[in-house]
């Protein structure tokens, strides 16, 4: 049981920016994360200076938050934080102090705005000049011509191209005043914030569970499909394509086709129904497993590694959309696209798609989307889906709202 210090009752805003402030004096790698639909903001905090490698045996794993790049890595390792510090605060309790963990007292100053942007300190600037050729406009409109070119040879059923958008970071940038309006603004979202030394800081609102595991159950989605939401009722509003019911299809089975790789038969799947994310739509099938009445125990591990990358976030069929991305997209994606998230924390693991994101420098903030490209689609309404969604995190840069 964590025993509470405070003197007086903090806001949730200086909250968390003490937490911040002290996250980039503790000298390590810290990540913070509030999941869809929940109340608290948990915390993980590692001291080593080294960032630190695993592999992917998530039943195996220490508790910890993971982070792995949309690439594999030649040794097929993961980023990890180890949770050397865990735990968690309530985002609803007004009346009674909030309470911090003894050892976030020795970090009693607090940084200021440009101390803050200044800890994002890179070894590789976001702002070099291959992060720059996803931000044209016309490249991307080319590479989703490119994209319904191969579909139509039958070279592809369906590609996921992305993009980036580059905004320099406001005189008056507030992290910890970003970070609260995604929170508040987000709920059905997997909210996050992690810091890296020297290899990146990032922000996000995902709405898209890779896989979950808790106690004997096994879980995952398929989300494809985009609009934005509109009018008092936007999911009763909803009418979605022949196109988009098509790509959510096309997730779904790839999904499918991974249970029978490894011979599961055993497996419920619910939908495809609308869901709100933000202020945008999509169309969400869920599947669940019981891994106990399967003896499954490690399909946790297993689902991931066969899943990732999603045709989401890659294509159908899977090396052949990966190889024509690498070969067209002209940027690196880093961990957009990738997957993060909680690891054996409270006997639960949750990874997500890290999706809605953005990377930080010390001058300039890089936003990531993609767009899913069919035979039917349009390049400039997929430039536009795109726009919609790198504004999810671009618009709490720039004017965040508490």
């Amino acid at each position: 049981m964590i025993e509470s210090l405070e003197a007086k009752s903090l806001s949730q805003y200086e909250t968390l920016q003490r937490i911040l402030s002290a996250g980039f004096q503790f000298g390590g790698s810290f990540a913070l994360w509030r999941k869809p639909h929940s109340s608290e903001l948990e915390l993980t905090f590692d001291d080593q200076k080294e960032v630190r490698r695993v592999d992917l045996n998530l039943e195996e794993s220490k508790a910890g938050f993971i982070i792995h790049p949309f690439e594999d890595q030649e040794d097929q390792k993961a980023f990890f934080i180890e949770a050397k510090e865990y735990f968690k605060i309530p985002l609803e309790q007004k009346d009674e102090p909030i309470q911090l963990p003894d050892w976030m007292h020795q970090f009693s100053q607090t940084l200021d705005k440009k101390e803050i942007v200044q800890a994002f300190n890179l070894e590789n600037p976001q702002t070099s000049s291959s992060e720059h050729d996803g931000t044209s406009k016309s490249n991307f409109l080319d590479l989703v011509e490119k994209s319904i070119s191969a579909i139509q040879e039958g070279y592809l059923e369906k590609v996921v191209p992305a993009r980036t958008k580059i905004l320099p970071i406001p005189e008056d940038f507030d992290l910890a005043k970003s970070l609260l309006s995604l929170l508040k603004s987000y709920p059905n979202s997997f909210v996050n914030f992690f810091h890296l030394p020297g290899i990146g800081t990032w922000m996000g609102a995902s709405p898209e569970i890779l896989i979950e595991t808790k106690e004997d159950w096994f879980y995952t989605m398929s989300l494809a499909g985009t609009q934005a939401a509109k009018g008092e009722n936007p999911l009763k509003a909803a009418a979605w394509t022949q196109k988009e019911i098509e790509e959510q299809a096309l997730v779904s089975r790839y999904i499918v086709d991974c249970f029978k790789k490894i011979r599961l038969r055993e497996y419920e799947e619910h939908g495809p129904k609308t869901v709100l994310a933000g202020n945008l739509l999509h169309l969400r099938s869920d599947f669940r497993v019981n891994m106990k009445e399967t003896n499954f125990p490690q399909l946790g591990s297993v689902m991931l590694q066969l899943l990732h990358p999603t045709s989401a976030v890659c294509g159908m069929p899977r090396k052949e959309a990966h190889d024509f991305l690498k070969n067209y997209e002209g940027f690196d994606r880093k961990f957009f696209a990738g997957f993060i998230g909680p690891v054996n924390i409270e006997k639960k693991t949750s990874i997500f798609v890290n999706l809605r994101t953005a990377s930080f420098s010390d001058q300039f903030i890089t936003l990531y989307a993609g767009a899913g490209v069919t035979e039917d689609s349009d390049p400039e309404k997929e430039w536009e889906e795109t726009e919609l969604k790198c504004n999810i995190i671009g618009k709490f840069i720039q004017k965040p709202q508490l």
